[in-house]
């Protein structure tokens, strides 16, 4: 096992984590409904035979209803699936005794609509025309194969709104029945897609944003992911669109690939609008990205990535939301970067001068991301599932505002020489009038910034703080081989008093950073006991530095 160096990361969580404990699944029953009146909708004993607790639906004017097996309720096909899609509001309850809704086919709520007539036609405008998928606190959804998925087409929404004790979600069947091949195992279900009317750069408009921006033509823009008779489209004029919303929302073991070419995320927001409220959602373990973002406004606040592949974080396409108080922890020894994120999709192939067009009429993804904690994977080699481990790469016309956060990683050199473990990079950033605002970040990585595009470390050091690098302390100074940086500690992480004034070679801290001072996420013990895989009593495993 590598050691993270200069740096005490277990002091980051040390309040936080202790010895490995439980299994998989540890879902409390909702006692309280905060969303709808499910008094008739709930027993003690699922399996007793009192009453039928399932989902029920009507289709082809019969009621349909999901079928109690032990604790469990199970759904065929027939249930719902690809070309037999929810068109009316469903209910999903909460079960006792931990019991799961076990689907074999996919959850599609809504209409995919490739044509104005076809929205027309289903009178959907905007989120809330449409069918509402409820699920109560304390639910647990699985999905029997790795070919089904969850997709929330325009115009529906999700309420999914579970609590800090009866957390919601969504995961495979060997999960909930724990044959997962690994505690950290991926693509045992393909993930979430959610849709809305927001703004898309893909999309063509005439005007600016915030003014006078009208669409030309129609916006039918297709989810990455899915193909055929699987297609969701999102996109339109609209950032302040609906989806429903999301709370105490965990996704898990996802990223299986069910269209040619690409793996579905843990969520995919496609257009999602900033009425759309999404806070304290984690996403555990997925092959391909943990949450993307392409265009709308959708703000998420408290977000937990653990153990994603791929990016944790990635923004494409004319984003404008917020991104507050969130903790990225990678796995050890497979992951890719914290961030990616793009301003203009397909920014190489737009041609001349287009770039520069979208740009003034705010068309690039302007995300505001503040209070993020990002801790890298220790194995940076090339043999990733995707590529090496790293910080923030941002690109392609982006104009970022990122506050009051940190990326750390590991001091020691990449196993790969031709790779590097960079905290932050921009492609593209002398290329076209971008501006990008980064203020009280610390940096602590092998490669402190690969400086490339006109952006070097003399830039990104304004406002912000380097730890220093391999050089000039012990490459393994944990707080248990070597106390020479303790660059974090206590819960919420806040600089070490005796060492705030040793980040940067002979620099004092800047304000931002001044010792005390509360930097990157500010979870806590008792706000991340909703949370899977960080916490004793609700994980697998211990994180991979607790060790260290």
């Amino acid at each position: 096992m590598k050691n993270l160096s200069k740096l005490s990361i277990a002091m980051v969580l040390a309040a936080l984590v202790s010895a490995c404990d439980s299994g998989d699944i540890s879902i409390e029953p909702s006692t309280v409904d905060n969303s709808v009146d499910n008094s008739d909708n709930s027993v003690s004993n699922p399996g007793g035979g009192v009453t039928n607790p399932c989902a029920s639906r009507v289709v082809g004017g019969q009621t349909v209803q999901g079928t109690v097996s032990g604790n469990n309720c199970t759904y065929p096909a027939t249930f719902v699936d690809v070309g037999n899609e929810i068109t009316e509001d469903l209910f999903v309850p909460a079960l006792a005794n931990n019991g799961a809704h076990i689907f074999s086919g996919s959850l599609i709520i809504g209409e995919n609509c490739d044509s104005n007539t076809c929205l027309t036609a289903a009178s959907i405008t905007e989120g809330g025309d449409g069918p509402t998928l409820t699920v109560e606190a304390g639910s647990t959804l699985a999905f029997a194969t790795n070919a089904q998925y969850v997709a929330i087409h325009r115009g529906s929404q999700i309420q999914a709104i579970g609590t800090a004790t009866a957390p919601i979600t969504f995961t495979s069947q060997s999960d909930v029945e724990g044959t997962l091949p690994s505690f950290d195992a991926v693509q045992q279900w393909g993930g979430m897609l959610i849709a809305g009317f927001g703004i898309d750069n893909d999309c063509a408009y005439t005007g600016t944003v915030g003014t006078d921006l009208a669409l030309t033509g129609e916006c039918h823009l297709p989810a990455e992911g899915l193909t055929g008779n699987d297609e969701i489209r999102y996109g339109g004029i609209n950032n302040a669109d609906s989806s429903g919303r999301l709370e105490y929302v965990r996704v898990k073991h996802t990223g299986n690939q069910i269209g040619a070419g690409n793996e579905l995320n843990g969520i995919t927001f496609g257009g999602v609008g900033s009425n759309t409220i999404v806070d304290n959602l984690q996403v555990y373990s997925t092959f391909d990205d943990g949450i993307e973002l392409f265009g709308g406004a959708v703000n998420v606040s408290n977000y937990v990535a653990l153990y994603a592949r791929d990016d944790s974080i990635d923004i494409d396409s004319g984003y404008r939301g917020t991104i507050s108080n969130a903790l990225v922890i990678q796995s050890e020894d497979d992951a890719n970067r914290c961030i990616e994120a793009d301003g203009i999709d397909g920014f190489s192939g737009r041609g001349a001068g287009v770039p520069e067009d979208l740009i003034a009429r705010g068309l690039n993804s302007q995300p505001t991301i503040s209070n993020l904690t990002c801790i890298l994977a220790a194995d940076t080699s090339a043999s990733n599932t995707h590529d090496p481990s790293q910080g923030w790469r941002l690109r392609e016309g982006i104009s970022p505002t990122i506050t009051n956060s940190m990326v750390i990683g590991t001091f020691e050199a990449p196993e790969d020489a031709t790779e590097d473990n960079w905290c932050v990079r921009f492609d593209n950033y002398d290329l076209v009038q971008t501006t990008a605002s980064i203020s009280g970040v610390i940096f602590a990585c092998h490669d402190r910034i690969d400086e490339r595009d006109g952006f070097t470390e003399a830039v990104a050091a304004v406002g912000n703080q380097f730890a220093a690098d391999s050089g000039n302390l012990a490459v393994s100074a944990t707080a248990v081989s070597d106390t020479g940086l303790v660059l974090l500690e206590g819960t919420p992480p806040v600089l070490s008093v005796a060492d705030a004034t040793k980040l940067v070679d002979g620099v004092a801290p800047t304000a931002t950073t001044t010792a005390g001072a509360v930097i990157g996420s500010t979870f806590t013990t008792s706000n991340l006991g909703w949370t899977f895989g960080i916490l004793d009593g609700s994980r697998s495993q211990a994180l991979w530095f607790e060790a260290l």
